[in-house]
C-alpha cells in the first residue's frame, strides 16, 4: 500500500512538473512579472490562508501594482494599485468585464444565474434584474417604508429580551426579511418554518463556501472531486433550491402576462411566459437567478448590519456621536428617510467605515473576453484577473487615499463603487436602530464580544454567531452636546465628570 501511494505521488509530481514546463498557450501574451511558481502548487505557498490580502500586498511591494501569481496551474493577474483597478473595472473598455468559470459555482449554478454566468445569458439576467428591482422601488420610498415597517418587528423581538443580552445573529433577520419581501412579495413571520430553514441553510452554505476544503476544490477541481470536497455544499444548495422552486411554483398559477408585478419572482414568471425564444428565463434559470438574489441579498446586508452593531457596542463614543447627529437632524419622533443621508455626514461616514472594515467579498475574480492591454501588459483571452481592494481601503492616509481619519473624521474620499454602499436597507435600518436603542458590549459570561477586533477580509466578512450584545431603550433619552460630555460608555458619569470622545480606531 505504501509503495502504491509513493508511486502515485511520484506520478503526480511528474505530471505537475510537465505542466509547469509546458509552453504558454498564448505565446504572444506579455504577462506581468511575478514570483517563480513551484510545480503543481504554483505560488500557493506564498499566500497565508487567513491573511491573503496582506500576502498579496507584500508581493506587490516587490513586483509592482500589477503582477502575476499562480494559483495551482492557473495564472492570475493581481491588481493592487488604484489606477490599475480603475482601468480594469471602470475604464471605457472595462477590460475585465467577464466572470471566469469557478469550479464550485459552475456546479451550483450550471452556467445560469446573475453573478457567475457569462455572455448573452449574463447580460439578459443582469438587465432584467436591474429593471425589475427599479420597478419594485429599490432605492426609493416604497422600499424605505418596508424597511421601517420591518424594523418595528425587529424592535418587538428585542423588547422581548428586556435588556438581557441577545444574539448578534438576530439583527440579520430584518434585512433578510426585506430581501424576501422583494423577492417573494411578502414578509415571513420570524417563526415561519420556511424563513427559519432558509436562514439556517444560507448560513451553512456560506460557512462551507469559505472553508479551506472548497478553496482547494476551486484550485484543484480533480482533487476535490476525488475527495468529494464539494458534496456537503451541493446538498445544502439543493435544499435551498427546493424551497425556492416551491415558492416559484406557488406563484406561477396566479401570474399572467400583463398582471401587476409585486415581486421579483412575479417578474421572472412573466418574463418566462413572454417572448423568450432562447429559454433564458426558463424554470432552471429562474431558480438560479432567485438563488443568486437570495444568497447575495441576505448575507451581505445581514453581515454589514451585524458588524455595524458589533462595532457600535465596542465604540460607544462613536455610537454617541451618531445618536447625537440623529437627534439633531431628525428631531423627536421622526423616522429617517432616504433624503436625510446628505444631512447625516457623520452617520454616513460610519457606515462607509463599517464597509471598509469588513471588506465584504474582497476577491471577486474577473476574466478578459478577448486579448486585452492592461497596465502595459498583454493578457490573453480568458486571462484571469483578481482586483485586490486592500490597498485602496487600507492604504496610508494621503492625497486621494481613504485613510481612517479621512473616513470617519472628514468627508470620505472613495472610489466610484464605494459611494454606492448601502443607501437604503442597511443605512435606514442602522439609523433607525440607533435612534431607538443604545447598543452595549456584552459582559463576561454572556457569550461576550470578540476580544480583539481587526480588519477582516474573510469570505463574506462573517461576524460569527457567538457574539452577544446588550441594549437599552432610547425612546425617551435625548442626546445633546453637554449631555454627551458627562457620559462614560453611554451612561451618565458620577458627578457629571467630562470625558472627551476617543478617536475611532477600528
Amino acid at each position: 500500500m505504501a509503495l502504491l501511494l509513493l508511486l502515485f505521488l511520484g506520478l503526480l509530481g511528474l505530471w505537475g512538473l510537465l505542466c509547469a514546463c509546458a509552453q504558454d498557450p498564448s505565446p504572444a501574451a506579455r504577462w506581468p512579472p511575478g514570483p517563480r511558481p513551484l510545480p503543481l502548487v504554483g505560488n500557493l505557498h506564498l499566500l497565508r490562508l487567513s491573511q491573503q490580502d496582506r500576502s498579496l500586498m507584500e508581493l506587490s511591494e516587490r513586483y509592482g501594482p500589477v503582477f502575476t501569481v499562480h494559483l495551482g496551474r492557473q495564472k492570475t493577474v493581481v491588481l493592487t494599485g488604484f489606477e490599475a483597478v480603475k482601468e480594469a473595472l471602470a475604464g471605457p473598455g472595462q477590460e475585465l468585464a467577464d466572470r471566469p468559470p469557478i469550479a464550485i459555482f459552475q456546479l451550483i449554478q450550471r452556467g445560469g444565474g446573475i453573478f457567475f454566468s457569462s455572455g448573452a445569458r449574463w447580460r439578459a439576467a443582469r438587465q432584467f434584474t436591474v429593471r425589475a428591482l427599479h420597478s419594485l422601488g429599490v432605492g426609493r420610498e416604497p422600499v424605505a417604508d418596508k424597511i421601517l415597517q420591518e424594523l418595528k418587528c425587529l424592535s418587538g423581538q428585542l423588547d422581548g429580551y428586556r435588556g438581557r443580552p441577545f444574539p448578534l445573529a438576530l439583527l440579520g433577520w430584518a434585512p433578510s426579511n426585506i430581501t424576501f419581501a422583494l423577492l417573494f412579495g411578502r414578509r415571513f413571520d420570524y417563526r415561519d418554518p420556511v424563513f427559519v430553514s432558509l436562514l439556517g441553510l444560507i448560513d451553512e452554505v456560506m460557512v462551507l463556501l469559505g472553508s479551506p476544503g472548497l478553496q482547494l476544490f476551486n484550485v484543484y477541481p480533480w482533487l476535490g472531486a476525488l475527495l468529494q470536497l464539494h458534496r456537503p455544499v451541493l446538498r445544502k444548495i439543493e435544499e435551498v433550491r427546493a424551497i425556492l422552486r416551491t415558492l416559484l411554483e406557488a406563484r406561477r398559477p396566479h401570474m399572467c402576462v400583463g398582471d401587476p408585478v409585486r415581486s421579483y419572482v412575479d417578474a421572472l414568471i412573466q418574463q418566462g411566459q413572454g417572448d423568450d425564444p432562447e429559454g433564458l428565463f426558463a424554470e432552471a434559470n429562474a431558480v438560479a437567478c432567485t438563488l443568486d438574489m437570495v444568497m447575495a441579498g441576505t448575507e451581505t446586508t445581514s453581515a454589514t448590519l451585524q458588524w455595524a452593531a458589533l462595532l457600535m457596542g465596542r465604540h460607544p463614543d462613536v455610537q454617541g456621536r451618531v445618536q447625537e447627529e440623529l437627534d439633531r437632524v431628525l428631531g423627536p419622533g421622526r423616522t429617517p428617510r432616504l433624503e436625510d443621508q446628505q444631512a447625516l455626514p457623520y452617520t454616513s461616514a460610519v457606515l462607509h467605515e463599517v464597509q471598509r472594515f469588513i471588506t465584504l467579498l474582497p476577491h471577486v475574480p474577473r476574466c478578459t473576453a478577448a486579448d486585452t492591454q492592461l497596465g502595459g501588459f498583454l493578457l490573453p483571452k480568458v486571462g484571469l484577473g483578481l482586483p485586490c481592494p486592500f490597498h485602496l481601503l487600507w492604504g496610508r492616509p494621503g492625497p486621494g487615499r481613504g485613510g481612517r481619519d479621512t473616513w470617519v473624521h472628514g468627508r470620505p474620499h472613495t472610489p466610484r463603487w464605494g459611494r454606492r454602499v448601502p443607501k437604503s436597507r442597511v443605512g435606514l435600518l442602522l439609523r433607525r436602530l440607533l435612534d431607538l436603542l443604545k447598543l452595549l458590549q456584552g459582559r463576561e459570561g454572556d457569550g461576550g464580544m470578540e476580544a480583539r477586533l481587526r480588519p477582516l477580509t474573510y469570505f463574506w466578512g462573517r461576524a460569527g454567531t457567538e457574539c452577544w450584545l446588550h441594549y437599552s431603550p432610547l425612546r425617551h433619552l435625548k442626546y445633546d452636546t453637554e449631555n454627551l460630555k458627562g457620559r462614560k460608555n453611554g451612561v451618565p458619569a458620577p458627578g457629571g465628570a467630562t470625558r472627551r470622545p476617543a478617536q475611532c480606531d477600528w
